[in-house]
């Protein structure tokens, strides 16, 4: 009886790929092993392709990247806003937030790289908006939005970071258990008495709360005048 003969591994150009195709490998990576498991070697072998063949969609990883911020930014709802501008910083912080929390890897190349997408400034723009609305000058309206912005980006690297950290958890007690198991009454009292909430505590979603608390101390009061900017060392 005849021997099948063997097929030969296939030469030639590698297969076709799109940039569609591209992306949807990139983001599978990312969400997989992290952004820092993203590069054009991997991405090639996901795709069934050569690096090379990669080059002629994408200059590099960075422009990679900026193209999935574009593609996620796009996708992002844009609530209508009230039109009160004190309640619109909070409103549009909101909504930046809950667009991210669903995507930290996004926030992670935002806050990493300083990459921006021209389709996410929505946010940016009507938090400033809102706070110039309030009294505030231009410029301590961007200072206010940069305060928001990292609350917020904070907020959710934190909460994505511990979240990875429970899942790979084991039974045994983690290091933070430990040391608030052995915490001193006499020099930690407080700390001590909370011990055993601690953890349920922190897990607590506070984003809210924390942001209400922000925007009050960020814009002046409806009755009292804008704060005045500070003087610049060596001004009168």
């Amino acid at each position: 009886m005849a021997q099948p003969v063997p097929r030969r591994p296939r030469t030639g150009r590698p297969p076709r790929i799109s940039r569609g195709e591209i992306l949807d490998a990139a983001r599978r990576v990312i969400e997989g092993d992290g952004v820092g498991g993203l590069t054009m070697r991997r991405l090639a072998k996901e795709v069934g392709s050569t690096p090379m063949a990669l080059y002629h969609h994408v200059k590099d990883k960075e422009e990679l990247l900026l193209l999935l911020l574009d593609e996620y930014a796009g996708a992002m709802a844009r609530p209508a806003l009230p039109e009160d501008p004190r309640e619109r910083v909070t409103a549009a912080a909101l909504a930046m937030h809950d667009a991210l929390a669903g995507c930290p890897w996004i926030v992670e190349v935002l806050v990493a790289d300083d990459l921006l997408s021209t389709s996410g400034l929505w946010y940016a723009e009507n938090i400033v908006g809102a706070a110039v609305a309030c009294g505030l000058t231009p410029e301590r309206a961007v200072h206010a939005y940069r305060a928001i912005w990292y609350y917020t980006a904070g907020e959710i690297i934190v909460r994505a970071s511990a979240g990875r950290r429970r899942a790979a958890a084991d039974d045994r007690p983690t290091h933070r258990e430990q040391v608030f198991a052995d915490l001193d009454p006499e020099t930690l009292p407080h700390l001590a008495s909370l011990a055993g909430r601690w953890a349920a505590l922190t897990a607590e979603d506070t984003y809210r709360q924390g942001l209400r608390a922000l925007v009050d101390g960020l814009l002046p009061a409806p009755s009292q005048p804008p704060p005045r900017a500070l003087a610049q060392p060596g001004g009168r």
